[in-house]
């Protein structure tokens, strides 16, 4: 394998080309070509192109590694280094012009997360980590908030919009936190909503109905800033697990308090 250095300098010269493509398919009305995966899932000409177009550099990046990928780009296969990717986190936003998507990428290696990016395309904000080495947004380094309480604490979530089965119990939990913090944003990309976790911008994010190519690389990236990730239970089954909870670890315990007494 190259130098972990090597491979993060390469791919974040990639995903600085990929962030063109988007703004170019952009101007281009490429985000009208629109089709539905699932119940309120939208898929566009331009995930499918990004998401070829980072396998490829990928695969020049690191030959021996292995694709998890959101758009089926390749057969998913387990390796010694596999990366996860979102070509565009935020896809909804992207088809309907509001500026808060991300391309996501995460490097595994033997199931541990090593390296983590995600390039917020509008604000042109790349924030990466590699594990052991702290996290960083462009080339400065980052770190959580030392909030103490929730009361003022800004938490940030995603709506659910295809499971609906613990709805009741969601809406719960956001009157409680509605009525314990300074206020709930929803940004419409769970990568997004990590990154700005891990530099500050919010205490504490929690969402379910997530897939890994949603929160594998921010994850790491807040961990690295100083932050604490875990599932609903407060376990590490956040990756496969479909739900998570992130936040500056002075919060969490807090916040996972509310989410366990609603769900």
């Amino acid at each position: 394998m190259s130098d972990i250095h090597t491979i993060v300098f390469n791919t974040r010269m990639l995903l600085r080309d990929a962030r063109h493509n988007i703004l170019v398919a952009r101007i281009d009305n490429m985000q009208d070509e629109v089709s539905l995966k699932s119940l309120n899932n939208l898929v566009t000409e331009v995930d499918k192109s990004i998401e070829k177009f980072l396998v490829t550099g990928l695969r020049n990046i690191l030959p021996s590694s292995t694709f998890l990928t959101e758009e089926q780009t390749v057969e998913t296969t387990e390796g010694e280094y596999q990366w996860i990717i979102d070509p565009i986190d935020g896809t909804t936003n992207f088809v309907h012009g509001v500026p808060a998507y991300a391309i996501s990428i995460a490097l595994r290696h033997h199931a541990e997360i090593v390296f983590g990016i995600v390039h917020e395309v509008n604000r042109n904000e790349q924030f990466w980590a590699i594990k052991g080495e702290g996290a960083f947004l462009n080339d400065t380094k980052i770190s959580v908030t030392d909030t103490k309480h929730l009361k003022n604490s800004l938490i940030a979530t995603g709506f659910p919009y295809d499971e609906f089965d613990r709805e009741e119990a969601y809406w719960k939990a956001l009157k409680s936190f509605t009525h314990q913090t300074r206020g709930i944003r929803r940004l419409g990309s769970a990568a997004v909503d990590l990154c700005y976790v891990a530099c500050g911008r919010f205490d504490c994010f929690f969402e379910y109905s997530l897939s890994p190519w949603d929160v594998a690389g921010g994850a790491l990236i807040v961990t690295e800033a100083g932050g604490q990730i875990t599932d609903f239970s407060g376990k590490d089954q956040w990756l496969f697990g479909k739900e998570i909870v992130a936040s500056n670890k002075l919060l969490h315990s807090a916040t996972l308090n509310i989410i366990t007494e609603h769900f």
